[in-house]
């Protein structure tokens, strides 16, 4: 294989497609990568004709009405692109809204084309499984019930195994994270990740910072800190500001996953990153907020009593949620509490949780990136 073409959105989408690269590169060391990603995928050589950011909106009303244009524009002229210049294999990575409808076009015209995070159709949105089948030769799922359900549809799935549990160590060093972030060695830590998101830092980050004025009252020694990634700091750092929290809210640039080792307990927006802190072994407390009219169509597709991924992965309400109108800072500051409590007077709740999470974290080491290689060869 001498081209593959990718398209990754948002933040989580760039580090599983920057993980990806590595087997394909292993595997085809003259391999020319192009398409839409972010700085992880540019690392590994990755020719971005678009920032991956350009594809990073969520919802259904008026916050993806105003993006529309301009994301259809972008596929258009990516198709046209790759059509004309056909590449060996299309990898969708995530982002299925904008991806499937692109896989199956490019499918028509001869293009093998692969789907790297099997849509979350178990969740909500079953019809998409047409849809899938029409758009490509093979799902490379990241847990292990996803193929199962994909062949029972007609659809070649491989499971290989969830990226992240290559990349976060099965103990974490809460003491170095400390260190390396600037942060006390003893006392409680909460780490406030509101999204990678505009539009869920837009709904979530103010009322998180409200919740932690809260916790601070009820325990003063809290210290706060805060990942943003650089096209949100400046929001984040605003609305820090305006908290009232002063020293005790850090805001940093990225470095997400050592704020997750730091801490001791997370308020977290629902998504990618809660697995991020399950497989850190942290409890958490998930919350999200969207539009009202999205959150009324999201509410009638979905499946599953759970939103979390590691509710879902547990199949139980291992950690709280608190969702749209229940995301209020007296329920979050509350729940975050009940969790710092238990830290300093429950070890065995925490251990069980941390045990959970661990079984769960192994279930999920796999090594991806050459698994994931070795598939894309099998249909090429």
């Amino acid at each position: 294989m001498n081209n593959a073409a990718l398209v990754a959105g948002e933040t989580s989408g760039d580090l599983l497609a920057g993980l990806l690269l590595d087997g394909l590169r292993a595997r085809w060391p003259d391999l020319h990568s192009m398409g839409i990603g972010g700085p992880q995928m540019a690392q590994r050589g990755f020719e971005a004709w678009w920032p991956h950011d350009k594809l990073s909106v969520h919802g259904f009303g008026w916050e993806v009405l105003r993006r529309y244009r301009e994301i259809v524009g972008i596929r258009k002229q990516l198709k046209q692109r790759l059509l004309a210049q056909p590449p060996d294999v299309f990898i969708g990575v995530d982002a299925p809204d904008f991806n499937l409808d692109l896989e199956a076009d490019l499918r028509a015209q001869g293009i093998k084309t692969v789907h790297f995070v099997c849509p979350s159709v178990w969740a909500w949105r079953p019809e998409r499984l047409e849809k899938i089948k029409r758009s490509v030769d093979h799902v490379l799922c990241i847990f292990p019930f996803e193929p199962e359900l994909l062949a029972s549809h007609g659809i070649a799935a491989t499971y290989v195994g969830h990226p992240l549990a290559q990349v976060i160590p099965m103990q974490p060093d809460r003491a170095q994270a400390r260190a390396k972030l600037g942060l006390a060695a003893e006392g409680r830590v909460v780490a406030i990740l509101p999204g990678s998101r505009e539009s869920e830092v837009r709904h979530l980050v103010d009322v998180f910072f409200q919740a932690a004025v809260l916790i601070k009252k009820a325990q003063p020694a809290t210290q706060f800190v805060v990942p943003a990634i650089p096209a949100l700091q400046q929001r984040i750092e605003a609305a820090a500001a305006a908290s009232g929290l002063g020293q005790a809210l850090k805001v940093v640039r990225g470095q997400s996953h050592a704020v997750l080792a730091a801490c001791d307990v997370t308020l977290i927006a629902s998504g990618t990153a809660t697995l991020e802190a399950a497989l850190f072994k942290r409890p958490m407390v998930i919350a999200y907020r969207m539009g009202a009219l999205s959150w009324q169509i999201m509410r009638r597709k979905k499946l599953q009593p759970w939103v979390g991924l590691p509710n879902i992965l547990c199949r139980e309400f291992v950690v709280p949620e608190l969702l749209q109108d229940d995301t209020t800072p007296q329920a979050l500051a509350k729940e975050v509490l009940t969790w710092l409590d238990a830290v300093a007077h429950a070890p065995e709740t925490i251990q069980r949780l941390e045990n959970r999470f661990s079984a769960l974290h192994a279930e999920l080491q796999r090594d991806t990136p050459t698994l994931a290689a070795h598939a894309i060869a099998s249909i090429l």
